[in-house]
């Protein structure tokens, strides 16, 4: 079975004769701007491996960007979705009442860490959709027009999360942007001023959430402050539980509701079913949740979760939308919520964490250029650098590594604001195996490029 297969190249290089031609293909009919990074074109996938039109395997360390948690091609969510499929593919929500979308509300409600007891959710279509809406609920509840968002941040590709996402290379052109986001820095601990300790380090990047209020707009008419529980294109970077915590308290100071966006740290990859639920554990549990990507193992949906009285704030008609809340995509999110809790896909995530940890820091001692080791559970990032006193970013050593491993049989993919961060993000159905033979690729490319 596929599922259990190793990385084999049978072309020898990629890409093969087959996926040249379907790549040629796509030049001809798809715009550049989106990008052909990897010499690959999918036949099918199961678990988390891949083969190629050509007959190669590839081992996914990338999971379509976080969306594979329960891997390609489950069964049982298949036949969730078939059997949805039998009966009708589309209902709008505002015109017609299904099942599956009052099901996966309530089950979201259930398990989600936000604020409240009686909490409410409903579904838009993507991450980028998700944090608009979060903002959106944000200022209805607040009755206030501006946000915090942070250094490093990556929220979406919409004219507002745009706005959102600090990097601009996502954006260029793309301006004038909507108004109302400021931006303060995110506690990226291992490049923080040099000669701090991480008490001070932290407390500098509280006091920059507070010097916004200052510089930029004054506390009561920030509606929101927007936190990744851990910035994904950002660096693969955990947010402290003591700044969180500090975090936490300015907004409970005043009257700003937190929004932790888990568009890509939810479903299990952080170990918990939802990285907040670190926060929760801590006392600082968010406001409001956004969430997407794993939701339903590859079928576009995502999610808005907030307590009662904030979600009854919202004027209707401003919220929902054709598609929101797909029938068949609720079908496949039901199933993998329940595949996970029923196979503890939360366990299994620390398990994968702490081999690749272990084995991405044994390798600080044999390459200069490993300069830190960072994540939660099995969302984990390797941050590759020219020189470990300097930390000068090595992202050309990041770049060949990407392509030297797609070469092998393994796909993974570059993050951080410079680029030189390796992310992982395979798979939580990943075997040892195949996490073993991954790692030896992945290893051998850095010995091999450096």
């Amino acid at each position: 079975m596929l599922r259990e297969e190793l990385p084999k190249i049978v072309t020898g290089t990629l890409p093969g004769p087959k996926a040249a031609e379907w790549i040629k293909r796509r030049e001809a009919a798809v715009p550049s701007a989106i990008r052909c990074v990897y010499p690959v074109v999918i036949k099918r996938g199961e678990g988390a491996m891949i083969e190629d039109a050509d007959g190669n395997y590839l081992l996914d360390w990338v999971g379509g960007v976080g969306v594979l948690n329960i891997g390609y091609s489950r069964p049982e969510v298949i036949r969730a979705v078939q059997e949805q499929a039998e009966n009708y593919f589309h209902g709008m929500f505002n015109i017609v009442t299904h099942e599956g979308y009052v099901r996966l509300a309530e089950k979201l409600c259930g398990i989600v860490p936000v604020r409240g007891e009686k909490k409410k959710a409903f579904f838009a279509n993507s991450g980028a959709e998700a944090d608009e809406n979060a903002v959106k609920v944000a200022k209805a509840y607040t009755k206030r027009p501006n946000i915090i968002v942070f250094s490093g941040a990556f929220h979406g590709r919409t004219m507002l999360t745009m706005a959102m996402t600090s990097k601009k290379a996502y954006a260029y052109g793309m301006g004038p942007f909507p108004d109302g986001v400021y931006r303060a820095e995110f506690p990226y601990l291992y490049r923080s001023p040099k000669g701090m300790s991480e008490e001070e380090a932290i407390a500098y990047y509280v006091e920059s959430v507070e010097k916004v209020f200052e510089q930029a707009s004054p506390a009561d008419y920030v509606a929101a402050i927007v936190v990744e529980p851990l910035q994904g294109e950002g660096g693969f970077i955990p947010a402290p539980i003591p700044w969180i915590k500090a975090v936490r308290s300015i907004c409970d100071k005043y009257g700003i509701l937190l929004i932790a966006d888990e568009v890509q740290s939810g479903f299990c990859r952080t170990g918990r079913m939802f990285a907040s639920e670190y926060w929760k554990e801590a006392g600082a549990e968010p406001d409001i949740l956004s969430t997407a990507k794993s939701i339903a193992g590859g079928l576009p949906i995502s999610a808005i979760i907030a307590r009662e009285e904030i979600m009854e704030s919202v004027a209707a008609g401003t919220i929902g939308g054709t598609f929101c809340g797909n029938p068949l995509a609720c079908a496949s999110a039901l199933e993998v919520i329940s595949l996970m809790e029923k196979e503890d896909y939360a366990g299994r995530a620390r398990q994968i964490g702490e081999k690749v940890t272990a084995r991405y820091e044994s390798w600080k001692e044999k390459y200069p250029v490993v300069g830190d080791v960072r994540g939660m559970g099995a969302m984990i990032g390797l941050e590759l650098v020219k020189d470990r006193e300097t930390k000068e970013p090595n992202p050309a050593l990041v770049s060949a590594v990407v392509q030297q491993c797609v070469q092998n049989g393994l796909i993974i993919e570059n993050a951080g604001i410079y680029g030189n961060v390796i992310r992982f993000l395979a798979p939580l159905c990943i075997t040892d195996e195949q996490l073993e033979a991954g790692l030896d690729i992945l290893e051998a490319a850095i010995n091999q490029c450096m």
